[in-house]
């Protein structure tokens, strides 16, 4: 059970492509997942955004949080927060804040950056370290990248088996490259109704949680929110599914097939 929530805190806001002369997403959105581990219910993820400032700019503040429920709490307990503020304007990082505590396995991370300067301040609150990180205008962090991309990238603009890069920080590795695979438009079936969905394909490391590179695929709604709908992973032991269970504040309306 280790990492469950930890895994699904990055995938649930995985980049998506939205048509970029319509806002994507509004303060006030709210969204809520449901993971399954095997047969077990194994935790809850929910996004909220709202309105904030720093340093008197305007920016969105987005908060994930994932907590493991019930029976599976009784195995591994999880309590993960993942928070950004980003420009309302240009769509840029500010701040980002990791919280995690995963069965006594912690972290308590913080992210400034300074666009100024080309650079991040990462502060590692637990263990009392600091240190900069070079950064270029283009960095995204972990949250900030969904809501960017899905204001600025057109579906039009890819073509099926094609991918988009973007660089990526998040933690004290620094920036790393993600890429992302469309694979094309599918329907699939939900708890509010049948759903055409836009799929792709994260690329992952394979490895130790992973079973192989492309071990993971995304459903995000075909409509003008692209919220995520679906997420699948194929885990080094057994796999684990999230769907969205709940939803509130969108900016546009949910397309659902009747």
């Amino acid at each position: 059970m280790k990492k469950i929530v930890t895994i699904f805190a990055l995938l649930l806001v995985l980049p998506v492509m939205a048509q970029n002369h319509y806002p994507a997403y509004k303060a006030g959105e709210w969204l809520k997942f449901r993971i399954h581990y095997g047969f077990l219910n194994a935790s809850y993820a929910t996004l909220q955004l709202t309105n904030d400032t720093i340093d008197s700019i305007p920016v969105y503040h987005v908060v994930g949080r994932g907590k493991t429920t019930g029976f599976a709490s009784i195995f591994f307990k999880v309590d993960d927060t993942y928070e950004s503020y980003f420009g309302k304007k240009d769509g840029k990082p500010y701040r980002f804040i990791r919280k995690i505590n995963e069965g006594g396995y912690t972290k308590d991370i913080e992210i400034d950056f300074q666009y100024n300067e080309d650079k991040a301040i990462l502060k590692d609150n637990k263990n009392g370290k600091q240190m900069d990180i070079p950064v270029h205008e283009g960095v995204q962090d972990l949250l900030s990248a969904s809501y960017y991309l899905r204001n600025e990238y057109a579906l039009e603009d890819f073509k099926v088996g094609e991918s988009i890069e973007m660089d990526m920080l998040y933690d004290d590795d620094g920036v790393y490259k993600f890429q992302l695979k469309f694979l094309g438009k599918e329907v699939i079936r939900t708890k509010f109704g049948k759903v055409e969905c836009l799929k792709f394909r994260p690329l992952v490391q394979s490895g130790r949680v992973f079973k192989e590179q492309e071990s993971l695929t995304l459903w995000v709604s075909n409509d003008l929110n692209k919220i995520p709908i679906r997420i699948k992973a194929d885990l080094a032991v057994g796999s684990l599914k999230a769907d969205l269970d709940g939803y509130n504040g969108l900016k546009n309306q949910f397309k659902i097939i009747m």
